[in-house]
């Protein structure tokens, strides 16, 4: 029904949808795995009880933002995504939309993002700008160096901060106990995502953690999420949360175990489909997070 609603916005223009694949609007999984995260900051931040105001900031910022990263991402890899069997279907690597075309784009997106930043206060403010220094330039990370997943972790973390500052004014230390566990989490489902082209990563000299981690890749993978989760039991002994966002843990952990599993064989699509299913970790631990909130006595 998503998938038709947008399809049905060709009429307004016969490109639109081009520009709706460049945006990634036909392919919700990344607002996920970015909003969820964020709001896990902004429960815990608010404690429970976020403003209506924040909570519009930041799931609007973060669908813009994430429209604008993968924007910036088909631009930077527009010469070489015609060569990934997965990727060469897209608008910028298959000639539908131009590259200056591409570049309007981010900048509007960015615009609106900054636009409902400025709603907030000064010191989220100054943070967006780490923000958005990060997503432009991790798109370029995986031509030099082999740890490009990092970058987009420190990326889709960046909102957790800026979280804590809409709500109070200032990040507490324990907060980034949240930012360095969704950081290593996001390396972990990224590396699934890299596994599932690296074979042609591997042709065109692209780099990335998959290629890095060679054969200890599930291994690793599974040592990130693990601590991904310890870090989470930290913060939520420092934010006094309780059964129900452990419960939340319980259930993200079952859902790494299911992927550990599915890709035994490390077939590409089954590596995919291990990336796509973190959208159920980020959601059982936002649960537990609501839950926990709401059902104190």
């Amino acid at each position: 029904m998503y998938t038709h609603l947008l399809k049905s916005l060709n009429r307004l223009h016969p490109r639109t949808w081009d520009f709706i694949q460049l945006m990634r609007l036909d392919k919700p999984i990344g607002i996920y795995l970015l909003l969820w995260p964020t709001l896990w900051a902004l429960w815990v931040a608010a404690e429970g009880v976020p403003s209506a105001k924040n909570l519009f900031i930041f799931v609007f910022g973060v669908i813009l933002m994430r429209a604008a990263g993968c924007v910036i991402n088909d631009y930077a890899d527009r010469n070489f995504d015609g060569h990934v069997t997965r990727t060469r279907a897209r608008p910028l690597a298959s000639g539908r939309i131009q590259p200056r075309e591409a570049l309007i784009l981010f900048a509007g997106l960015v615009a609106l993002a900054f636009i409902l930043v400025l709603l907030t206060n000064a010191a989220t403010v100054w943070l967006a700008f780490g923000g958005l220094a990060l997503a432009a330039c991790y798109p370029f990370m995986k031509r030099y160096t082999f740890y490009p997943q990092v970058v987009l972790g420190a990326a889709f973390s960046w909102g957790m901060p800026m979280a804590f500052t809409a709500e109070t004014g200032s990040v507490p230390p324990e907060a980034w106990l949240l930012y360095l566990a969704n950081l290593l989490w996001t390396v972990a489902y990224d590396t699934y995502y890299a596994m599932a082209d690296r074979d042609d990563d591997l042709k065109i000299g692209l780099k990335s953690t998959a290629i890095l981690f060679g054969d200890a890749d599930r291994l690793i993978i599974v040592i990130l999420q693990g601590l991904a989760l310890l870090c989470l039991l930290l913060a939520a002994a420092r934010f006094e949360l309780g059964l129900y966002f452990h419960l939340g843990l319980l259930a993200a952990a079952a859902c790494f175990a299911w992927e550990y599993h599915k890709t035994r064989n490390r077939k590409p699509m089954a590596c995919f489909h291990a990336f796509l299913h973190n959208h159920w970790a980020g959601l059982a631990i936002f649960a537990g997070v609501v839950l926990d909130y709401a059902l104190r006595a």
